[in-house]
């Protein structure tokens, strides 16, 4: 039930690029999946990218594959979100959380704790 900690967010504009950290406990990280999601106002919470804790097999959302790159640092407990190109589309809370239940990558129900978020906003 440890909350993950998300950082990085900021206001950059569009063509930027921000690095998003994901500190998690050690119990998040024995996880199936560590995840990224996003939420802007008048929509649902949308998964971004994702990575598989064994085997390292990520996947990502179509609206930032190419732009976007996930990673994970096992000695710091850290996962990372790269996004470059970012577009003003791009504008949301993003946070992080946890996958015990499934190696599938994309249904956030499957996703618990959530951290408490970081705001990314990208200026046209």
């Amino acid at each position: 039930q440890a909350q993950p900690v998300e950082s990085g967010g900021g206001l950059v504009q569009a063509g930027g690029s921000l690095r998003l950290s994901c500190a998690a406990s050690g119990r998040t990280f024995s996880s199936y999946v560590i995840g990224w999601f996003r939420q802007s106002p008048g929509k649902e919470r949308e998964f971004v990218a994702g990575i598989r804790m064994s085997g390292g097999r990520a996947a990502y959302a179509d609206s930032v594959r190419g732009r976007f790159t996930i990673s994970v640092d096992n000695a710091k407990n850290t996962v990372y979100l790269q996004m470059n190109s970012l577009k003003p589309e791009d504008t949301a809370v993003y946070y992080c959380s946890a996958n015990r239940r499934t190696i599938s990558f994309y249904d956030r129900d499957n996703y618990d704790p959530w951290g408490q978020g970081t705001q990314v906003t990208v200026s046209s």
